[in-house]
């Protein structure tokens, strides 16, 4: 017999198909599904996959007695109780380094698209404005690249902005003794030095607002803010002040503290690009997270360790 396993986010139907080919899939991808089904089966599940946005609570968790492994479709986890996992001694696994490369190529993109204003300057030449009646937005190469957390994203971030001749600098928790680039003991320090500020670091209640009206002022009129982690890093209020205010030069987000909901907020400020949090998201990236889904997954019952356990 398959194990049970509670689906709460979304899948293509060929992934679907994939899952269920090992599991007695319950797929619940909806807030009114997912009541419902741990109403009605959750004395059944012994598996979950969620993701960090979507998360499962400590509720929910002592709603499924025999539940004993609980996965994140990408990397991020940060809305799943993990002391309540560990409390009950059930395993979590992600799907670290399955997008690092589809998040780092989308930071890339909102960093050129916001600096050289590409949204902008399509809708001027949609109405017929000529690049003589406009200001000519600036070179992206030669600058200072500052990036708050060197992590897997990060580093492959820092290697695209190599490739266009960027001098790299980065905060994170402790310097990395193998990482070639300058390092900045807090965001204030690094905002003040860089052109770029590129947030790659993890979301939850340590990060929470770590860029707020400060970090921004330090960035200073000519800097550029992107957001490719989770929105609860940036204060969007503040944001707003800043980009309406001149205080800073432009943002590009993939992010938001109101998501799934637009941040409103955002959408009458000057040089803003907004993405609905695909930055880790492609063909080939949610594929191998489903991949390494399953191989976690096959480890775990078959009582291997993990190929990707959260710590």
């Amino acid at each position: 017999m398959k194990p049970a396993l509670l689906v709460l986010v979304q899948l293509e139907p060929d992934h679907l198909a994939l899952v269920s080919q090992q599991y007695d899939v319950v797929y619940a991808p909806s807030a009114t599904q997912r009541t419902e089904a741990i109403a009605s089966a959750g004395g059944t599940f012994r598996a979950v996959l969620s993701n960090g946005t979507t998360g499962i609570t400590a509720a929910e968790i002592d709603a499924m007695p025999r539940l004993e492994l609980v996965c994140a479709l990408g990397a991020g986890y940060e809305n799943i109780d993990i002391a309540a996992c560990r409390a009950r001694g059930i395993a979590v696994g992600n799907g670290a380094g399955t997008n690092d490369s589809c998040v780092a190529d989308h930071a890339m993109a909102l960093l050129l698209a916001t600096v050289r204003r590409v949204p902008a300057l399509d809708r001027a030449t949609r109405d017929g404005v000529w690049r003589n009646t406009i200001p000519l937005p600036p070179n992206l190469s030669g600058k200072r690249l500052g990036i708050v957390g060197l992590g897997t994203i990060g580093r492959r971030i820092a290697q695209r902005g190599q490739g266009f001749d960027l001098e790299i600098g980065y905060h994170n928790r402790r310097p990395r003794a193998d990482a070639p680039f300058q390092y900045f003991a807090d965001v204030m320090a690094l905002a003040e030095w860089a052109d770029y500020l590129v947030i790659a670091t993890p979301g939850g209640a340590e990060t929470r607002h770590m860029v707020d009206t400060p970090v921004l002022r330090a960035l200073g009129p000519a800097g550029y803010l992107v957001n490719i982690a989770r929105g609860s890093v940036v204060n969007t209020a503040a944001l707003a002040d800043a980009l309406r205010a001149g205080e800073v030069g432009g943002a590009g987000l993939d992010v938001y503290e109101s998501e799934p909901k637009p941040p409103v907020e955002l959408f009458d400020c000057p040089n803003v690009v907004l993405t609905p949090h695909v930055g880790g998201w492609s063909p080939e990236a949610v594929l191998a997270s489903v991949t390494q889904f399953i191989e976690n997954a096959r480890r775990h019952f078959a009582g291997e360790p993990l190929v990707a356990p959260v710590n």
